[in-house]
């Protein structure tokens, strides 16, 4: 080999070796960077010991047997558990948040920042302050109360903290049909009586007879899916405790007849002066508000219930 040749191959060996030190000095830094910005807030082990949870000072959320409560204005209504365990899951969650300042200054993450703090049985789990977006608006600012770190990430816990209290609130009039407890095919008779009338619906196979009103071919489809819509109903809202010896609730009923024997009966007010009815049901000392559209889908002629 000439002493040209020789040059040639040393200086491209050299090349090589040079731009795998720089690439091993940049992915080596990448996996750094990749691996600060992994993080979780809460560990996923301690989910299982959480008591309560309160959201900036103003309510909270009380764990009891299992089941989730608001505590709010002295009075205590019913979570959806689900919108807590996808609450939870952000927290419980390792993902991407990165490390953006050691200073909190200039994030919003002051004292008038939106809080979350999580109690175990004995102590806090976690003390969270949420701050401003960034300028992309994808992400938001977060850190511990106590530390000057601060992390971005998930802004979708934004609505979590800032939504109305109403957004926790379980308002389905039988909330086991949350969790697919009661369905249609739990129903052998419905009952409804409302300004006068009678409608009764009974399971005969896979059929229903229809009673009380006059239905010449029934559409056994409608009726089926007006079973679900009771079944799966929503108030708007809780009505305060005190106001409850105010409400006359004998003003309709609807009674469901279920095949274990069970009877689930929803009594109800007539309208008030803005077509809001109340309503209560057996087993339970809630009383829920009920919007015009939902009691229209409740209460229905006979003709809704024609094969068309």
């Amino acid at each position: 080999m000439t002493y040209k040749k020789r040059l040639t191959y040393l200086l491209s060996l050299i090349a090589v070796l040079v731009l795998a030190y720089i690439g091993s000095f940049v992915f080596s830094h990448d996996r750094s960077n990749a691996r600060s910005a992994s993080y979780v807030w809460l560990d996923s082990r301690s989910a299982g010991r959480i008591s309560k949870i309160v959201i900036n000072d103003e309510y909270e959320l009380v764990k009891r047997n299992n089941e989730w409560f608001v505590n709010y204005n002295n009075n205590e209504y019913p979570v959806r558990g689900v919108r807590v365990d996808d609450f939870l899951r952000i927290l419980t969650t390792r993902a991407a948040w990165p490390v953006r300042s050691s200073s909190a200054a200039h994030f919003g993450l002051d004292e008038g920042a939106n809080r979350v703090t999580i109690y175990g049985e004995y102590s806090v789990l976690l003390d969270l302050l949420l701050g401003d977006d960034d300028l992309m608006g994808r992400e938001m600012y977060f850190r511990k109360v106590g530390l000057n770190e601060v992390r971005s990430g998930d802004r979708s816990i934004r609505g979590y903290v800032t939504g109305s209290v109403t957004s926790w609130y379980n308002l389905r009039l039988i909330p086991e049909s949350e969790n697919g407890g009661i369905g249609a095919a739990s129903v052998q008779r419905l009952t409804v009586y409302n300004e006068g009338t009678t409608q009764v619906f009974t399971r005969s196979n896979r059929r229903w007879d229809v009673s009380g009103i006059t239905v010449e071919n029934p559409d056994m489809n409608s009726i089926e899916s007006y079973i679900n819509f009771i079944i799966n109903a929503e108030g708007e809202d809780f009505i305060d405790p005190a106001e409850v010896p105010y409400i006359d609730l004998d003003y309709s009923r609807i009674d469901l007849e279920l095949g274990d024997g069970r009877i689930i009966t929803i009594r109800m007010s007539g309208p008030n002066l803005v077509n809001k009815r109340f309503a209560q049901v057996s087993g339970s000392r809630f009383i829920y508000q009920i919007p015009l559209w939902v009691t229209v889908r409740l209460f229905r002629d006979a003709f809704s219930f024609e094969m068309q």
